[in-house]
């Protein structure tokens, strides 16, 4: 016969395994952040150069020692933005149908036609992005828009790549309003839309916002199909939405590949992969404080 394992000592196996793994996930997480830190910081405490000036620098050469990262830091920003706004209301328009208009259809046809733009690589993406947007771009806006390639045209790119999080996620907020806001709505004589947009839209909005900031975050950290569009021009700051630029991103996986460890321009890399892992954790921090909110505001 079989021994059985006392129960105290098995629930002391099971907290041992998941505390260890719990350790290792926060070892992992410190670790990578020592190691952005001590390379990032090098270039403020080890080679000299001023913080401040590194980040308000508009000029990014590296071949005459001037690293500005402001071009980089307004492309990133403005990329991310832009495709939040192209995004945001084809998605909330799309949830609304789905979860209010037509359940059946939306969720057997449309939500999984939508989960399936997550599967699709970034470089077609950027495929398709270089040869259908920026030549819709030059089509467009003619001369003006030079090669194609631009912050409009990353910016389009983006909100594609963006649009099935915000859509899956503000599909999962508008579900989780309770029925009786609805019926409640009803009773007081409101219409479908009124009810959606008073009642729905504003109880579901901090799960909404969080949809938005995580598709923020994924737009802020996009590589591939950005540097495939947006022209990876990095010397200058951008001068409008047509203008070639660059994202810290793409200046990264572009400049890594020509640094040798150890020198300046390797530093100053570093240095941008420390602004985008502080701007990561503020997109973190951000979620939490508005599912904080949304928690208090619901009991």
């Amino acid at each position: 016969m079989a021994k059985v394992m006392p129960k105290r000592r098995l629930e002391n196996i099971g907290l041992t395994i998941t505390g260890a793994c719990v350790a290792l996930v926060a070892l992992v997480v410190l670790t990578l952040i020592f190691m952005v830190a001590q390379q990032g910081l090098t270039t403020f405490f080890v080679d000299g150069f001023d913080p401040i000036a590194f980040l308000t620098g508009t000029h990014w050469i590296p071949e005459q020692d001037m690293y500005g990262a402001l071009p980089m830091i307004v492309g990133s920003f403005s990329v991310t933005l832009l495709s939040t706004i192209i995004a945001l209301p084809i998605a909330l328009g799309s949830a609304m149908f789905v979860v209010e208009v037509a359940p059946g259809f939306g969720t057997r046809v449309f939500q999984p036609l939508v989960e399936l733009l997550v599967g699709i690589p970034s470089v077609v993406y950027g495929v398709l992005g270089l040869y259908v947007v920026n030549a819709a771009m030059r089509a467009i806006f003619g001369a003006a828009a030079g090669t194609g390639a631009g912050i409009l045209s990353g910016s389009i790119v983006l909100a594609v790549m963006i649009l099935p999080t915000v859509t899956t996620l503000s599909i999962d907020a508008l579900r989780a309003v309770p029925n009786e806001y609805r019926e409640g709505s009803y009773a007081l004589g409101c219409t479908r839309w009124q009810t959606v947009w008073h009642v729905v839209l504003k109880s579901a909005t901090p799960s909404i916002m969080t949809a938005v900031i995580l598709g923020m975050t994924r737009a802020f950290g996009e590589t591939l199909a950005v540097q495939m569009v947006i022209g990876g021009v990095e010397r200058n700051m951008p001068t409008g939405l047509l203008s070639p630029a660059s994202t810290l991103t793409a200046t990264l996986t572009s400049g890594l590949n020509n640094a040798v460890s150890g020198t300046e321009f390797y530093h100053a890399l570093w240095s941008l992969g420390l602004i985008l892992l502080v701007m990561s954790l503020v997109f973190i921090l951000i979620i939490h404080l508005i599912g904080r909110k949304g928690a208090k505001q619901h009991g």
